[in-house]
């Protein structure tokens, strides 16, 4: 019984019934929302208010450690210039995730893009990139919108390449020689 339960969750249909035949592309899944960013149903809204609410708890428990962390740069009595270093790294670090993390959200970065090597600078400034995920889930999912306009341009482009398969090809005239 339970088992029947669960392969009607993963899969969407009942246990033994063949699934239904997908026409077309599928929508690509979003991290915590999987594909009810399509149709706004199976708890959507609730899933962005949570994943809201958690992306800005973390952010604050963030912030806190950051901030024990700088105590302790004073306790160890390391100087004004280092202690000020840090909190301006932390603060340029966390405003390019920012920067880095809504812009990821609206496009694809380039292949050839320097995505890779700003890993590091993305790590060490965490609170801005879980700023901008609770910032983008009171718009949308994060991600939505360039997710929906490749599924847009997909089923476009699959109507548009099955509205040219009409009729039986081999019937087809010949196409006439030009003099």
């Amino acid at each position: 019984m339970s088992d029947e339960r669960d392969d009607e969750r993963v899969t969407g249909h009942e246990a033994g019934s063949p699934p239904a035949a997908a026409e077309g592309p599928q929508p690509q899944a979003i991290r915590f929302f999987g594909t009810t960013w399509v149709e706004h149903d199976g708890g959507y809204g609730l899933r962005r208010a949570g994943m809201a609410v958690a992306s800005l708890v973390a952010a604050v428990i963030a912030a806190y450690l950051l901030r024990f962390a700088y105590e302790g740069l004073e306790i160890g009595n390391v100087g004004p210039f280092l202690s000020i270093s840090v909190v301006v790294l932390f603060a340029i670090a966390s405003s390019i995730a920012f920067a880095k993390a809504w812009e990821s959200f609206t496009r694809r970065p380039a292949p050839s893009s320097d995505e890779a090597s700003l890993k590091g600078l993305k790590a060490i400034g965490f609170i801005g990139g879980l700023i901008a995920y609770f910032l983008r889930c009171l718009i949308e999912a994060p991600g939505e919108g360039l997710a929906r306009a490749e599924y847009e341009r997909a089923r476009t482009e699959h109507a548009r390449r099955r509205g040219a398969r009409t009729g039986n090809p081999a019937a087809r005239r010949p196409k006439r020689k030009k003099k």
